[in-house]
């Protein structure tokens, strides 16, 4: 048996601007994860097991677009390429890539404790964490680039044109500065800080929001390059106030961020009404996270007043809350 886990995310700055080109802040959120457990079976196949989104199926019975069934048949087709060609270098040329690699008789159990489609990565999460059960259970090594390069591929089947930040920070699982196309660069929290995280309980896909805001882009691509610059300096200012250890000036960051979120039209009456009542109870600052539409916000809190904020969520509407620290 091989088991494998990957936590969640949530961006603190900069969505939407970030597949611009813009920078954007992330962190892993621990509290929730993926876990993929996979062990030999006595069932011809590969059994997959996910009782979160009600799967039970032969991979076989899946279209090869499925979520599950995309990452399954990627690693096969990677894997089998390059133990070809390791063959073929072997014994100059003599062995077909064509027909390598088959399965073994697989019972494949997924769970997660992340909310599907709330932003906080549950797609990249089972992606990175059924990846790193297959490449162990079959003994095909995988570097942390080469894992976080496959969950991106997986990631644009999904939705369009990701940024590319949820595979990033739950691969590594460290805070992360993200631009895209550039290197990763992690960065040092001078001072831990204290985030609350409500989810709106609405299921909202990312590929049709980040749609969305291109659509806008594309009608006034001067007005909205304007805007994703102003995202991308918010973005900027955050990250050295972290580092600095000056977390509590993040809070009228994360005001700003979120009115220009609005401006985009990618956040909700419930993520709004959810913002304003953290705010009210105390937070310094809160602004939605994620694609919008629904999903999280999070809010910016004293630790001694998370609790308080947490309660005051959960009136407001929220199906649920996670304190976390950022760290």
């Amino acid at each position: 048996m091989t088991t494998a886990s990957a936590p969640g995310k949530i961006i603190l700055f900069g969505e939407h601007a970030v597949v611009y080109g813009r920078p954007a802040l992330a962190v892993p959120v621990t509290q929730v994860h993926a876990d993929v457990e996979i062990l030999g079976s006595d069932s011809t196949g590969v059994l997959i097991h996910a009782p979160g989104i009600n799967l039970h199926a032969d991979l076989n019975t899946l279209p090869s677009d499925h979520p599950v069934a995309s990452v399954i048949h990627n690693f096969l087709f990677i894997s089998r390429i390059s133990r070809a060609e390791r063959s073929r270098s072997d014994s100059e040329g003599a062995v077909e890539a064509r027909g390598e690699g088959k399965f073994p008789n697989l019972q494949i159990n997924i769970t997660s404790t992340i909310p599907v489609a709330s932003g906080l990565g549950s797609g990249a999460a089972v992606t990175v964490a059924l990846l790193r059960a297959l490449s162990s259970y079959l003994n095909y090594p995988m570097t942390e680039e080469e894992v976080n390069a496959f969950a991106y591929d997986i990631e644009k089947l999904h939705h369009g044109t990701p940024s590319g930040i949820d595979n990033t920070v739950v691969t590594y699982a460290k805070p992360v500065y993200f631009i895209k196309g550039q290197p990763i660069e992690t960065f040092k929290v001078g001072t831990p800080f204290t985030i609350v995280i409500a989810d709106t309980g609405i299921s909202a896909p990312t590929k049709e929001s980040v749609a969305d805001v291109r659509k806008l882009w594309e009608a006034d691509k001067m007005k909205w390059e304007g805007v994703f610059d102003e995202v991308g300096e918010i973005a900027r200012a955050a990250k050295e106030k972290i580092e600095t250890g000056d977390w509590r000036l993040l809070g009228e960051l994360m005001n700003r961020n979120h009115a220009l979120l609005q401006e985009m039209t990618v956040s909700s009456p419930e993520l709004d009404a959810l913002v304003e009542a953290a705010r009210k109870a105390g937070a310094t600052g809160a602004k939605l996270s994620g694609g919008g539409r629904g999903g999280n916000m999070i809010a910016l809190a004293e630790a001694e007043k998370a609790d308080d904020i947490s309660s005051a969520l959960m009136s407001a509407g929220a199906k649920n809350t996670i304190v976390t620290q950022v760290s």
